[in-house]
């Protein structure tokens, strides 16, 4: 059953699986505005806050000490489309059926957070990248973006124009001199800009709007003051190049020759992209320091909630990878998510909870008012953003996955390097291919711990804390036993527990589901009168 197909079997009505707690309920009149803060590749680790010696994101670390920041969230999947889709549905791949960047029109669920808003009577919008299901009359104000310039229907002046051609001209690779346009032409300004001109619209009906900012994705570009902000000589070291691939097996080493091949100076500007990538973080942060004036100068910022995380991260060039692509590693997994705004306060839980990208929808349903749909696997928040009491359970480990099925490719396949480029773009290479999102992978995070399991049976374990590069693989070593079980198990758990309960709701009564009612959380029935697993952090 397709997802328009099974909205109109359930219906608008069907009755939610929670009972909505407003954020503004204690002591504040209205509805909050809402805004989603999205960058593309940002990974966590990247600002002062967040363990970083450079001072990327002075704005967004104000934001974080006077707010929540949660230092264990993970996307559902390391790519955008999935990633996305999760977002805006609080559901995983699994369920929402998007597992790679072509699929956007499969997602299936029962309500998104922009229906659940427009219910709600809020305007709805979205300004920059789009990259999910969405289509231009499924919100009220629309201003999309590509990661090559704006969108064709959009008016541009003739200096954004010769940009968004120069842009594109630089075929996703590392820049290596600064770019030769002023700041008013960089993407994320111009968002910030519409963004600017929809609050300026919406009036006193509350809002909830997607600024979703393309950036720090490739190419990495940055003009002057961020050119050199954070010169190549000073930035932090990788963990390892290239030096290091045959021992991290040959998949990843068949990704870095494709990477070589369309773009040999890939390698040899590791240092130029490490700095282009942290200027650019800058120059994103100094919009979101614009944008949140421009609400303190409207008089809104005590009524408005901001949510900033990304849909993945970045490699970094960390073993002369760059981009995304394949894998579950840290950098590419663990991402950013900071929340500020009225009734949110600091919350020491967000240094040791783990979330998940998937936690953002129903978060926000409690928000803004409105019960969490059927079907939403993520859980709400607000309990941490304001302080209250949670069960640690239920917030011991996560789960994010990657592939589309099948086997994986080897080296003995000979798929040939160009499966990954395009001949309209010379020197382009799409890291997201056959090869790279070949069979299927998961992994689970819980306390020190990370553990990732394919189709084959093949096993990963770190000890993150010691290991921070995943570098020593410990799985099926005896001294390591009772972990390894003990994240196996919960691995199990979670593999089983994302899978999809649509459609069971009350228009099947006879398999209706007993959904989880406080917050969408499983506590306390997780254990069900057995002994938990020995090892919880």
């Amino acid at each position: 059953m397709q997802r328009r197909d099974f909205l109109k079997a359930v219906g608008t009505s069907a009755v939610a699986s929670s009972v909505a707690v407003p954020l503004m309920a204690r002591g504040t009149v209205g509805q909050p505005n809402v805004i989603i803060l999205l960058c593309d590749q940002w990974s966590y680790g990247a600002t002062k806050a967040t363990g970083l010696a450079l001072d990327t994101a002075p704005t967004l670390d104000r934001l974080q000490r006077s707010g929540v920041g949660f230092a264990r969230n993970y996307c559902t999947a390391p790519l955008c489309v999935p990633s996305r889709v999760s977002m805006l549905t609080g559901r995983w791949p699994e369920a929402h059926r998007v597992r790679m960047n072509l699929q956007d029109r499969a997602a299936f669920y029962e309500k998104d957070i922009y229906q659940v808003a427009k219910a709600a009577g809020y305007r709805t919008a979205l300004v920059g990248k789009n990259h999910s299901y969405l289509r231009k009359g499924d919100v009220d104000f629309w201003r999309e973006y590509y990661h090559e310039g704006a969108a064709p229907d959009q008016d541009v002046s003739p200096i954004q124009k010769a940009y968004d051609r120069w842009l594109r001209d630089r075929h996703f690779n590392v820049v290596d001199t600064p770019t030769p346009f002023p700041l008013t032409t960089q993407l994320p300004y111009r968002i910030v800009s519409d963004a600017m001109t929809f609050i300026d619209q919406s009036g006193d009906v509350p809002f909830l709007m997607q600024v979703s900012i393309p950036e720090p994705h490739n190419p990495e570009q940055v003009p002057a003051p961020y050119w050199d902000m954070f010169p190549p000589a000073t930035v932090p070291d990788r963990c390892a190049g290239p030096e290091m691939l045959p021992k991290l097996g040959e998949r990843l080493q068949w990704e870095y020759r494709m990477q070589q091949a369309a773009f040999p100076d890939t390698e040899k500007l590791w240092r130029r992209y490490r700095s282009n990538y942290f200027g650019m973080l800058r120059l994103i942060d100094d919009q979101i320091k614009r944008l949140t004036d421009y609400l303190d100068a409207k008089g809104l910022a005590d009524n408005t909630v901001i949510v900033f995380t990304a849909d993945h991260g970045d490699s970094l060039m960390n073993f002369g990878i760059g981009h995304k692509g394949l894998g579950l590693r840290e950098t590419v997994t663990h991402t950013p998510m900071v929340w500020w705004g009225p009734g949110i306060r600091p919350n020491a839980a967000a240094d040791t909870a783990f979330t998940s990208m998937a936690d953002l929808m129903p978060t926000l349903c409690e928000i803004i008012g409105e019960p969490i749909p059927h079907g939403v696997q993520g859980r709400s928040l607000l309990p941490l953003l304001r302080g209250d009491d949670y069960p640690k359970d239920e917030f011991r480990s996560i789960y994010s996955g990657v592939g589309v099925g099948g086997l994986y490719y080897e080296d003995k396949d000979e798929v040939p390097l160009s499966t990954g480029h395009d001949d309209k773009l010379p020197g382009m290479f799409d890291e997201l291919n056959k090869v790279t999102l070949s069979g299927n992978q998961k992994m689970v995070r819980m306390g020190d711990w990370k553990l990732m399991y394919d189709m084959m049976g093949y096993g990963q374990l770190y000890n993150l804390k010691t290991d921070p590069c995943e570098l020593t693989n410990l799985f099926g070593q005896p001294q390591h036993a009772t972990i390894q079980a003990d994240l196996m198990a919960e691995l199990a758990m979670w593999v089983i527990r994302s899978q999809d309960s649509l459609p069971t709701g009350p228009q099947n009564a006879k398999y209706e589901t007993k959904w989880p009612a406080a917050h969408n959380w499983y506590a306390p029935y997780r254990h069900m009168g057995r002994p938990p697993n020995a090892y919880i952090p």
